[in-house]
């Protein structure tokens, strides 16, 4: 049986976090397991509760949110982050994407959105979903492709298999080929966009036009 995916909540305010608890609470393979309101006190939480995921508001009372997913992304590289937001701006999203979070959710989205933010962010928590982010792209005007990223068919290859939310031992093993020469291709990869993990590597892609919004996890 699969064992429940673990939860903190990370929001201000008060109506909002509950609220939230209660939605996320209620569904059978999600458990709640610590809440705080305070940017200051969720890294001690999530320190102590390991949770799969942490969901978090953009805005803190006590800091900014995407600062704080910073830096739980930095002390735990395989925690799920969902950042909720009553801010859509395009800014903002992109903001998120190059944090490093595995999901950014409106607080207006449906209920069903926000479990499928936590449930992706719970295996995937190195890939990016945001349901406007093709539309945002599309709006920034910036899919015009720029000299000097040459990939090669094989790094092309890993690029779409890492756009669309696979692990590299998954990778490796869907393209045939040792983990340690997967790994290679994925840091080759990193390199040539200027990339320090798959978020920005996804991003730059999807800049350059290397890959189209609707081939990703994120479409």
């Amino acid at each position: 049986m699969q064992s429940s995916i673990r939860v903190v909540v990370v929001d201000g305010h008060t109506l909002t976090r509950y609220g939230l608890i209660r939605l996320v609470g209620a569904d059978d393979d999600i458990t709640i397991v610590g809440e705080c309101a305070l940017a200051a006190e969720a890294p001690a939480l999530v320190g102590s509760t390991r949770p799969d995921v942490v969901v978090l508001d953009v805005a803190l009372p006590d800091a900014d949110g995407l600062q704080l997913a910073r830096e739980l992304r930095d002390r735990h590289a395989d925690l799920g982050i969902v950042v909720l937001t009553a801010q859509a701006e395009d800014d903002v999203l992109f903001r998120a994407l190059e944090t490093g979070v595995s999901a950014f959710v409106g607080k207006t989205a449906p209920n069903t959105e926000v479990l499928g933010a936590i449930r992706h962010a719970a295996v995937a928590a190195a890939s990016f979903t945001a349901t406007g982010l093709a539309l945002a792209l599309a709006r920034r005007g910036s899919f015009a492709g720029t000299p000097g990223v040459v990939l090669s068919p094989r790094e092309c290859e890993v690029l779409a298999l890492l756009a669309t939310g696979l692990s590299v031992p998954a990778i490796a093993g869907t393209m045939f080929v040792s983990l340690s020469t997967a790994k290679t291709y994925v840091s080759r990869v990193y390199d040539k966009l200027g990339a320090t993990n798959r978020a920005n590597a996804i991003m730059t892609a999807l800049r350059l036009g290397l890959i189209k919004p609707e081939l990703t996890v994120s479409a």
